[in-house]
């Protein structure tokens, strides 16, 4: 792959070395640069999960993707720079309690002299790797996170919103091949159960916070305060797109 294109399209200017100080600023740099959109899925156009394909809609088209476009996209980058990466299964907790199945959503370890888990794919989460090994609080961006112990040796990660302790998703450190995601990424694209299919949705983090389109709503979040408002028509939302993501699509398939 083209290291120094990718390294651009995220406006990375930094170290190349392989070290955990590097890895937090690539990790950094992907969640400022790529958003986090479903967009695809909503003009019908396949999601197929060949590695050359998704770093060229991410790099060449400069779009953003889900969790298995972003994290096995981001593991090539840190693989062609050096890094031992593998793909790891998880499934993302359910409000209700429970957890969803394995391959519902991917993430990435790390191997350094600490094991690293990394996710540019989550949407609003950590935005730097957290220590795998660490079972204590790691506090990042003004925000707690843990890594836990659970059943049938699962780990979950748990983040801290004011006082209380949630959930976000289990995963094993078993490593899989980006084709073993195939299935739950054909669901995610296809099934009307799937969270995906059922609304729009582009979100990149920002400096100061976050910017999100959801539907026709467009969330701007800055410094803890939040402000919402209505996108008054497609033109609107496609502007938007164009405005704070880069994302320009083919309006003849909206």
């Amino acid at each position: 792959m083209d290291v120094s294109s990718y390294l651009n399209r995220i406006n990375y200017r930094g170290p190349r070395d392989v070290s955990a100080e590097t890895l937090r600023e690539l990790h950094k740099a992907h969640l400022l640069a790529v958003p986090f959109e479903n967009l695809d899925i909503h003009i019908k156009r396949p999601i197929v999960l060949d590695e050359q394909k998704l770093i060229g809609k991410i790099v060449v088209e400069r779009r953003g993707g889900f969790c298995y476009e972003l994290n096995s996209a981001f593991c090539s980058l840190l693989s062609g720079l050096g890094f031992r990466v593998s793909m790891l299964s998880a499934g993302v907790a359910r409000d209700e309690g429970g957890f969803d199945p394995p391959f519902d959503h991917m993430a990435l370890l790390v191997h350094l002299e600490e094991r690293w888990l990394a996710d540019v794919g989550f949407g609003d989460s950590f935005r730097e790797p957290l220590r795998l090994d660490v079972r204590g609080q790691q506090d990042q961006n003004g925000e707690s996170y843990r890594i836990v112990d659970a059943e049938e040796q699962h780990l979950i990660v748990e983040r801290r919103q004011s006082e209380a302790w949630k959930p976000q998703y289990r995963f094993t450190l078993d490593a899989y091949e980006l084709a073993d995601f195939g299935e739950m990424c054909r669901y995610h694209q296809t099934s009307p159960e799937s969270p995906f299919t059922q609304k729009r949705v582009c979100t990149l983090a920002t400096p100061d916070g976050r910017i999100t389109v959801t539907g026709m709503r467009l969330i701007v979040t800055e410094r803890g305060e939040k402000q919402e408002r209505e996108l008054a028509s497609q033109e609107e939302w496609t502007a938007t797109l164009r405005e704070h993501f880069g994302i320009v699509l083919d309006e003849t398939t909206l």
